[in-house]
């Protein structure tokens, strides 16, 4: 973000595990280094080089990764919100919030990739607000439903659809660890979202079974206000990107 708008960056490499980053930029690096060194860091250049286009890194292959899983997680978002109400699962209403709240995140991301500052801010606030708002409105339903007397929730629609979503995040996931840009920050935040989503998959699937086991509904109302808090707790960090 310190480098956002200075003039002749092309684009930016991070190598996270040995704290470097590679400039690719047009004309004289004075205001680059400059940019860096007022962040306090440490940062020093380590080395320059002239380099052709053809060596510069390509945007475009990044972009069609986070399209690629922004398409999966919202197409799953549609499927578990729908049978989630059909069958009377907030288990499943509260995963699809997540995938939501990682689409949004994607969305973010693609943003990322070449886009200004101001319209990552404003698209990280729009987004955080968002999930927030969804997800107090799961948690209310939650709690209604918790001192109520609500139908048992399908069990076998739970498990399957939440096998699927497990399939769908895995998938995400091993894209995003085939991606030649896995280096970079927005890509490996969106890999710790991913690898989280499989770990709350598993745990709507758990709930499915045992909502079969023991005929209850409280595993899928439990479920639901872990995942419901996760989204908003997630929100949370969201907003603070838009400060």
């Amino acid at each position: 973000m310190k480098l956002d708008g200075v003039p002749g960056v092309c684009n930016l490499e991070f190598d996270l595990a040995h704290r470097s980053l590679s400039v690719f930029h047009e004309g004289s690096s004075q205001p680059i280094e400059q940019s860096i060194a007022e962040l306090n860091l440490g940062g020093k250049k380590r080395s320059t080089e002239s380099v052709s286009d053809k060596q510069v890194p390509d945007n475009q292959q990044q972009r069609r990764l986070l399209w690629a899983v922004l398409a999966i997680n919202f197409s799953f978002f549609l499927l578990e919100s729908t049978t989630g109400i059909l069958s009377k699962s907030m288990g499943l209403v509260a995963d699809s919030l997540d995938m939501l709240a990682d689409s949004l995140v994607y969305g973010i991301s693609l943003l990322a990739v070449g886009g200004t500052l101001a319209r990552k801010k404003r698209a990280a606030s729009l987004a955080g607000y968002l999930q927030i708002g969804l997800a107090v409105i799961g948690l209310l339903e939650v709690f209604r439903r918790f001192f109520g007397t609500e139908q048992l929730p399908d069990p076998s629609t739970i498990m399957w659809v939440s096998a699927l979503a497990l399939l769908a995040n895995a998938t995400c996931l091993f894209l995003l660890q085939k991606s030649r840009n896995k280096e970079e920050a927005h890509i490996q935040a969106s890999m710790i979202f991913t690898s989280n989503d499989v770990i709350i998959n598993l745990g709507v699937l758990t709930a499915g079974l045992l909502v079969y086991v023991f005929q209850s509904s409280k595993p899928d109302l439990l479920i639901g206000i872990v995942v419901f808090g996760l989204v908003i707790q997630g929100a949370f960090r969201i907003l603070a990107l838009g400060k």
